[in-house]
């Protein structure tokens, strides 16, 4: 079984920090938030469910953080969803997926309030076993800072 990381300091992110000028820190932009947020979550999912997703994407929405994640069933999974009967499968495939997701809640939440700069206030969950396709919701504390990006 995979360790558990159970705190931030366990399960340390490759995430760049915020660019900085003279005067201090200077917010990300929101593209530079998701692509932080895709970075954080699919490491995760390669280090405690065992692989990441075949694609990913993070959407900030004022103070809601949408993460979509596609092809994270691992063959048994997928195996386990068709074997038995579909209902039976599924609950118990969710079932697991939520338990795990549940229990690393706090270095979740630790990851993303280090990119965002912003409390977690919930954290929202579900899987498909149809598709694979699996969805997080972070609700935030207030809707992170944000600057604009630069024209080119």
């Amino acid at each position: 079984m995979v360790p558990v990381p159970s705190t931030k300091e366990d399960f340390r992110l490759p995430i760049p920090p915020a660019p900085s000028s003279e005067g201090g820190n200077v917010t990300r932009t929101q593209g530079e938030i998701e692509a932080a947020i895709c970075e954080g979550v699919s490491r995760f999912e390669q280090d405690y469910m065992g692989r990441g997703p075949k694609d990913i994407y993070a959407c900030l929405l004022g103070d809601l953080l949408v993460v979509r994640l596609q092809g994270v069933l691992t063959a048994a999974e997928q195996h386990l969803a068709k074997s038995l009967s579909s209902d039976k499968g599924r609950d118990l495939l969710k079932q697991v997926r939520t338990h795990l997701i549940e229990t690393a809640r706090p270095v979740m939440e630790a990851m993303v309030q280090e990119i965002t700069g912003v409390e977690v206030l919930t954290l929202h969950h579900d899987i498909s076993t149809v598709t694979g396709e699996e969805v997080v919701l972070f609700t935030l504390a207030e809707s992170p800072a944000v600057r604009d990006a630069k024209k080119k």
